[in-house]
């Protein structure tokens, strides 16, 4: 209590001293375990009473209203409850058997598709949690039973299933749109290109060392496939594929928004259980449990970086923080570059979630003010949070996989083997900084 009435004393040293003392707070709370939502919540509720007294409580409220209002967020639950059922159902599965038409005796093959499963996965869901777990299940066991090599096993299975950052439906843009007010539309066709490049290089790579270097990456024995087995693995593929053309050709195509294409999705998915004769009620209700717990997790951070984010603006926080930034250089290009360095440091410790609903707010009106394209930048956001799904030490893609591989697998090997793949993605980040037309080749 007594810290407590110490805090006005900081309103009369200035945004300076506020700023410091909030963000010294924030990550003293952290440190404790306690949630993200919570530790903005409260910091938020603090200095709005430290700062301007009880009647900014209200403004709080109706800053957290309007960022819950948004129609385009319905989508959030509805790409999760994709992700869901999918990971529910044998559909996954079928489809990675299917994949073994393509791979088929190609070095590498079985590298090369787990990731081209893992772009259809991250086309059908945009969540990456339920991906990572899914290959680490069913490509990662396949690939050790053929002698692959562990390192680029464990790699493939953690980079490829993060894809959903980048490859639309993403959840990623959708919340950035949402914080940035930006079209999530433009958002989805401009990142369309980098996720297919970033999955290109994971490609190339698998392809360059296995030839390279034939021990990593045996090729599996020949066997015949008949022409029935052949018809049901292509069956396998059909669905899934039908589901990715009818959500994203409805966006793309301008038929349907992003929120009404995130419907067609779910009624894709429910659909193709059905004819698979897997549709149950348990599975629907397992489903909805797990889409209630991701989304609430989400909401409620940003519900707290909302309010937050709200009331460091009313302190005049980002204006100091803005005029901070813009200050270092007159280069547009240094400027992101320091953005991409905070993003990256901060993708080390706080969820992509609160990342974007803390910083944004700030980054993107200094975009604008540099004449960028928010577009761009959006997609730069989301190519950085690959980056920060799979770096130590709490790399998120890590603990997804290490949930489900062997005991003899450590976490350590794992953050170790993706070195190679966080340096294709800062590779892919570094291309779209340089060259900003990568994300404007769709758009005209």
């Amino acid at each position: 209590m007594e810290f407590l009435s110490l805090l006005p004393e900081f309103k009369s040293m200035g945004i300076e001293w506020g700023t410091l003392v909030m963000f010294a707070m924030l990550f003293g709370l952290l440190l404790t375990g306690m949630p993200l939502a919570f530790v903005t919540l409260l910091v938020a509720l603090i200095f709005a009473l430290a700062w301007f007294g009880p009647m900014s409580v209200p403004l709080i409220t109706s800053r957290i209203f309007s960022f819950v209002n948004s129609f385009v967020f319905v989508s959030v639950p509805m790409f999760v409850l994709m992700a869901a059922i999918l990971d529910k159902s044998g559909i996954a599965r079928d489809l990675f058997d299917a994949m073994r038409l393509i791979g088929g005796r190609l070095r590498g093959g079985v590298a090369v598709q787990t990731l081209l499963v893992a772009v259809v996965l991250a086309a059908m869901s945009g969540i990456i949690g339920g991906e990572v777990v899914l290959l680490g299940l069913l490509a990662l066991p396949q690939m050790l039973r053929l002698g692959y090599d562990r390192r680029l096993a464990i790699g493939v299975c953690c980079a490829g299933g993060a894809l959903g950052t980048m490859v639309p439906p993403s959840i990623v843009l959708i919340i950035y749109g949402l914080t940035a007010s930006v079209s999530i539309g433009d958002l989805f066709t401009a990142a369309f290109i980098p996720g297919f490049m970033l999955a290109s290089f994971y490609v190339a790579y698998v392809l360059v060392r296995a030839y390279l270097n034939p021990e990593i990456a045996p090729i599996p024995e020949a066997r015949h496939v008949p022409r029935a087995e052949k018809l049901r693995l292509l069956k396998g593929l059909l669905l899934p594929i039908m589901v990715v053309v009818f959500v994203l050709g409805s966006i793309y195509g301008g038929i349907a928004s992003v929120t009404e294409a995130s419907a067609v999705g779910v009624g894709g998915v429910i659909l193709s259980t059905i004819i698979r004769g897997e549709f149950s009620t348990q599975l629907l209700v397992d489903a909805a449990k797990r889409t209630l717990s991701t989304v609430g997790m989400i909401v409620w951070i940003g519900i707290g970086a909302s309010a937050l984010v709200g009331v460091f603006n009313l302190m005049g926080g980002i204006n100091f923080v803005s005029s901070l930034i813009t200050g270092v250089s007159e280069n547009p290009t240094v400027i992101v570059l320091l953005m991409m360095l905070i993003l990256f440091v901060l993708g080390m410790f706080l969820d992509w979630v609160g990342i974007a609903l803390l910083t944004m707010p700030i980054f993107v009106p200094i975009v604008r003010q540099l004449g960028l394209d928010p577009v761009w930048f959006g997609v730069v956001f989301a190519m950085n949070m690959q980056v920060s799904f799979l770096s130590p030490p709490f790399g998120p893609a890590a603990f997804y996989l290490k949930s489900v591989t062997p005991d003899d697998i450590t976490l350590g090997e794992i953050f170790r083997s993706l070195l190679p793949f966080i340096c294709l993605q800062i590779l892919a980040l570094a291309l779209l900084i340089a060259f900003p037309g990568l994300t404007q080749i769709l758009r005209g």
